[in-house]
């Protein structure tokens, strides 16, 4: 009995010490939770972060949390954000750095009524389009510019921009003629509306060649200085590339992961299981490393967004390949 006792304890005593040698991560996310990032939550669930000595939290987003708010205070070690609010950020003196790009490409586009006589980019002028802004409007201000199409109102041949919320309704209520969307959610909710596929007409802005990178992952540059926290980034990222490989594998099954951390109840099987069908499309082909030629895409895109450009000047640091390189070897 005694010495049922000391192994019992000497087990007791050997889980409280792993459970105190997992290292913290707090990782914050763009938005709600949904199959947007249904990799990090695969992670979780399946055990990858255990098994790299993580202990990780992963702190939803919503409309009023900013990821770069988040970090700047010091509520997040590292946070999935969209490359043209970090860049953005780095001109304007928070030192973001991307460690680890798991979307390869890029979901956003214009979805257009098929009966207005919209059926290709050049078809745009003069038109009511919807946009999305803080930070999201730049690839489409680019992209007007570049079509010489004037988006400041002034010009009978320009669009009008319609500040779009983040909702369909400005599409479904024909205030605007086109609207922005995501592959994986807002197309989806015309769809759901009612409307058929064959009434819309979309402009991919990776066909378009004005993408720009989303869903990366960032952290502070300062602290990449400290050993340990790099240690920590690279199995953090090795585990989560390993949930987002699971999710793109398994798509339904990381849809119903997904599912269970959602304590809002406000997701659908239906909408996750579909959304992470289109999100295994973006995330196909990624193993985490930054793609060079996407990232110079990328600040050409910003730098060329007219008149007010979200950067002003070719970005220095603001990327590296050292966390994936240790972890992907």
């Amino acid at each position: 009995m005694k010495l049922t006792s000391m192994i019992s304890a000497a087990v007791l005593a050997a889980s409280s010490s792993m459970a105190m040698a997992a290292d913290e991560v707090k990782l914050q996310l763009k938005w709600v939770t949904q199959a947007q990032f249904a990799g990090y939550y695969v992670a979780l669930e399946n055990g990858f972060y255990t098994e790299e000595d993580l202990n990780v939290t992963v702190l939803p987003g919503g409309p009023d949390i900013a990821p770069t708010q988040v970090i700047a205070g010091g509520g997040a070690d590292v946070i999935v954000e969209w490359m043209p609010a970090a860049l953005a950020a780095r001109e304007k003196g928070l030192p973001l750095v991307n460690i680890a790009q798991p979307f390869a490409s890029s979901g956003m586009m214009l979805t257009c009524w098929g009966d207005v006589g919209i059926s290709s980019p050049a078809d745009l002028a003069n038109r009511t389009l919807g946009v999305w802004f803080f930070g999201n409007e730049f690839p489409f201000m680019s992209w007007m510019s570049q079509l010489g199409i004037a988006t400041d109102g002034a010009s009978e041949t320009g669009v009008e921009v319609l500040k779009q919320g983040f909702n369909v309704d400005p599409l479904l209520q024909r205030q605007a003629d086109c609207i922005s969307t995501m592959t994986y959610n807002e197309y989806w909710q015309v769809i759901d509306s009612g409307v058929a596929p064959e009434e819309l007409v979309t402009f991919k802005y990776e066909d378009q060649g004005v993408a720009t990178l989303e869903d990366g992952l960032y952290v502070m540059e300062e602290n990449l200085g400290d050993a340990a926290f790099t240690d920590k980034m690279e199995r953090f990222v090795r585990a989560s590339m390993k949930g987002w490989k699971w999710a793109e594998e398994n798509p339904e099954d990381a849809a119903m992961i997904v599912l269970e951390y959602d304590e809002t109840g406000a997701q659908t099987e239906k909408h996750q299981v579909r959304m992470m069908g289109e999100i295994a499309k973006l995330t196909a082909g990624s193993d985490g490393a930054l793609d060079e030629a996407a990232y110079a895409r990328t600040v050409a895109t910003l730098l060329g967004g007219g008149s007010d450009p979200v950067i002003t000047a070719e970005p220095s640091g603001a990327w590296t390949s050292a966390i994936t390189d240790a972890a992907l070897k």
